[in-house]
């Protein structure tokens, strides 16, 4: 069994003369997962999340990291906080440098690292969450998007094997909270345990591998997505919405679909598990599936995409992480899409289209499992056709 990374018991929490925020709750997380914080406003979720690093210390009760109690001192504060990186709705709290580089060079230099070190954790973190040539940039010239990229990139400088977000979507548009969303799934494949606090069950829904629920410093249930949404007296006590796909899955139920043992996730979810219940089987014939190609954007050679695009038919683009993204333009090509890329490559596959799908590092293992696994659960056929790395068109 995965261990437990972080653990509270039984804390208290009330601020100077206001009643309680936290009433003696009682959770863990275990190492590599994700977990939502879901509540109104109000519901204690920024406060929990400022007391897991010791931001604020409970009124009574403790809060363990790895086993071990949190203790309050300097040393040990400073120590925890290299392990769980925490990172605020409002970026403009956590910005302090008059550039780029030197906030998020802060912690490294604090640590003590050398010089060399610290050049070589800014430049990684900054690549990282897409940032490339913005260390010269003055952060008050930044949107509220590389803002909030410019936080996280200081909190990986340090590389913390916890993550804790404070509302990461809040001040960013669609495409904007997109991008977070897929930012946060590349750091998990890179083995990151990742904490969000939301209001938005549309972002909780698919993404979380368990929600606690959160309402007026209560744990109202804590569980799998599926179940923990599914209750519409809780939801409704919590002053949420059930997600809507989640909702359309129980109405098709009611209505004498097939009940299935894990409701749908996400659209590809649905189609599969409505196609099913008309046929017993999913309706598109393996001959007519596409193609998915998947290519190591940092193992291509430069200007091969464009050779490869001219001899392959290819109706879609898909780019998994920022390396993906930046790969792309520097080729001056678009993504179709940059969220559930996965799933829209298998989409686009279902309706006898080819894709090209880009990312690197442990996302490259993600998207073959993924696909593999649909290809299994479903008597499927769609092919997986690896983008050369060697120059040539492929």
């Amino acid at each position: 069994m995965t261990s437990i990374i972080l653990e509270a018991r039984e804390i208290t929490y009330s601020y100077p003369y206001g009643p309680p925020v936290i009433c003696g709750i009682s959770f863990h997380i275990r190492k590599g997962e994700k977990i939502a914080l879901v509540g109104p406003n109000g519901a204690g979720k920024s406060t929990l999340l400022l007391m897991c690093n010791g931001m604020i210390k409970p009124d009574s009760g403790m809060i363990l990291y790895d086993n071990k109690p949190i203790q309050y001192n300097r040393s040990f504060l400073r120590e925890l906080r290299t392990k769980i990186g925490f990172v605020f709705q409002n970026p403009d709290n956590q910005i302090i440098a008059p550039t780029v580089y030197q906030d998020v060079a802060f912690g490294p230099v604090n640590l003590g690292l050398p010089q060399n070190e610290v050049i070589t954790a800014v430049s990684d973190a900054l690549r990282a969450v897409g940032l490339d040539g913005f260390e010269r940039r003055p952060p008050h010239q930044l949107s509220g998007g590389e803002k909030k990229r410019v936080a996280m990139a200081g909190i990986l400088a340090m590389n913390p094997e916890v993550l804790v977000f404070d509302e990461p979507t809040s001040m960013l548009d669609p495409q904007g909270s997109e991008d977070m969303m897929e930012l946060l799934e590349e750091m998990h494949n890179k083995g990151k345990t990742i904490i969000i606090s939301t209001h938005d069950v549309e972002l909780a829904y698919p993404w979380a591998d368990r929600v606690i629920l959160m309402e007026e410093g209560n744990i109202l249930d804590e569980d799998i997505p599926e179940l923990a949404f599914a209750d519409k007296n809780l939801i409704r006590k919590a002053h949420l919405s059930v997600p809507i796909l989640l909702e359309l899955y129980m109405e098709l139920v009611k209505r004498g679909m097939k009940e299935v043992k894990h409701p749908p996730r996400s659209v590809l979810d649905m189609i599969r598990m409505i196609e099913s219940d008309r046929h017993g089987q999913m309706q598109m014939h393996c001959e007519a599936c596409g193609v998915i190609h998947i290519a190591d954007c940092d193992a291509v050679p430069a200007g091969k995409f464009l050779s490869y695009l001219s001899i392959h038919t290819i109706s879609a683009i898909g780019a998994m992480g920022n390396r993906a993204k930046t790969r792309l333009k520097e080729e001056s090509l678009y993504p179709d899409f940059t969220y559930a890329v996965i799933d829209r490559c298998i989409l686009q596959a279902m309706n006898g289209k080819n894709s090209l799908l880009l990312t690197s590092g442990g996302m490259l293992t993600s998207a073959h499992e993924r696909i593999i696994s649909f290809n299994n659960e479903n008597n499927r056929h769609i092919r997986i056709i690896s983008v050369p790395t060697e120059n040539g068109a492929g």
